[in-house]
């Protein structure tokens, strides 16, 4: 029987996380589920409901709550990951942050991005550090905290002996929103296991490029629907030139890059910013899940995001475990899966689950104008890591001076400055 450990388990995205494994105890045997926070109330309210929705199935696993990370990860054959550095008020003040600055706001882009990996990278190394000591051999991490990719770029770079993966449910969310347009054109019933979608870049940063049903390629198809729905749209969230230009969908965080001006104007409407949405989703959340008879997540969950997390998650392991070799979209090293981009990137892509390990399909790379984004991106990528592992302010500031949505270069230490007084109770590498 395996133990998993839940860094982070105070989340209000566990129960749905409970629900995937309980969905998949015949091909999973999980013996006990250790949930791992460190804001003990918090954890008591989603721990004590875990619990509770365990027992209502016949506690076919243990759900163990704990505070201390070690001991959470002592014998542990997967980590999980799912932390927020801060809680959702450092989010918060990465929104203002940008906001300030006249800059993108986002928790996962531009500046707010950065803030939030540097806050986050030598949390998570600790996390490897300590999973080499105490975890099974070959324990693997799945990361959902955000950057994703970055902090799997960080985890490949410093923490290369531990077996790990970054994961976002964008690209399974983007499956499910294309199956039904293709169901509501057709007519045609289409079953999720018979769809298989083709997607290259970084997380957040990625275009989707492909889309097979029954291994029949209908992407075509999919582009010309997608074009004739924007059409039909007053505002549409892209424009149909560019999708019928480049025959790729992006990602929907490349608005951030494509319409900056259209984000900008968006938060000029603030409050409340997403975080402060989300703050009062969780409250109700949290109360919620304080009632002792609540045995199953309520529906006000699907507010919160992260649909299909469950899927994501509790798929990915249990391929890996019974040696499936499932093709999953995840953030894994390169290692010459696309030829003509360097083999140390961390890419978004599609890959096969094995007990032996990730292995990303080998595909052709995308073109010289998504090739343009990432290279920046990810030289800022590479540059925050370095900063954040060794508090290097220098770096800090050229990571801003060449990302594609940072400040122009007279602002940069303004910023800079900005985002590590915000934040000095979380960054203390840089406060020497």
């Amino acid at each position: 029987m395996l133990k998993v450990a839940v860094v982070g388990g105070g989340s209000t995205y566990t129960p749905e996380l409970i629900n995937g494994f309980l969905a998949r105890m015949e091909g999973f045997p999980i013996g006990e589920l250790c949930l791992m926070d460190i804001d003990e109330d918090r954890l008591d309210i989603v721990g004590g409901f875990a619990q509770r929705m365990v027992a209502a199935r016949g506690n076919p696993f243990r759900v163990i709550l704990s505070t201390d990370q070690r001991d959470a990860l002592m014998d542990a054959a997967y980590v999980l990951t799912q932390l927020r550095v801060g809680h959702m008020e450092a989010r918060r003040r990465d929104e203002y942050l940008g906001l300030r600055h006249g800059l993108i706001g986002q928790e996962t882009t531009g500046v707010g991005g950065m803030a939030k990996a540097l806050r986050t990278i030598p949390i998570i190394l600790k996390i490897a550090d300590d999973m080499r000591e105490l975890s099974k051999p070959g324990a693997m991490l799945v990361n959902f905290t955000n950057p994703a990719g970055l902090i799997t770029q960080a985890l490949s770079d410093y923490a290369p002996q531990v077996p790990a993966l970054g994961v976002c449910n964008v690209p399974i969310t983007t499956k499910m929103r294309i199956i039904e347009m293709l169901e509501q054109a057709t007519g045609r019933k289409i079953l999720p296991e018979q769809a298989e979608l083709m997607t290259l870049g970084l997380n957040h940063l990625s275009w989707h490029r492909g889309f097979t049903i029954d291994g029949e390629d209908v992407w075509l198809q999919v582009i010309r629907e997608y074009v004739e729905e924007l059409k039909g749209h007053e505002h549409p969230e892209w424009d149909p030139r560019t999708i019928e230009v480049l025959k790729l969908l992006p990602n929907y965080y490349l608005q951030y890059f494509y319409h900056t001006d259209r984000k900008l104007k968006e938060q000029e409407e603030w409050p409340p910013s997403r975080a402060e949405e989300v703050l009062e989703i969780e409250k109700t959340l949290l109360e919620q899940y304080s009632d002792p008879n609540l045995k199953e997540p309520p529906t006000d969950l699907m507010k919160r995001g992260g649909a299909y997390y469950s899927t994501v998650a509790t798929q990915l392991l249990a391929a890996h475990y019974n040696d499936l070799g499932e093709t999953h979209i995840v953030n894994t090293r390169n290692n010459g899966a696309v030829l003509d981009w360097p083999a140390n990137w961390v890419l978004e892509i599609p890959s096969k689950v094995k007990k032996s390990g990730i292995t990303p399909i080998p595909t052709d790379p995308l073109p010289a104008t998504c090739f343009g984004l990432i290279s920046a991106v990810k030289v800022c990528e590479f540059l925050t890591i370095q900063a954040a592992v060794h508090g290097d302010r220098d770096a800090a500031y050229q990571a801003l001076l060449a990302h594609p949505l940072g400040p122009k270069a007279d602002q940069v230490q303004a910023v800079l400055d900005d985002m590590l007084k915000t934040h000095r109770e979380h960054l203390p590498r840089f406060w020497k």
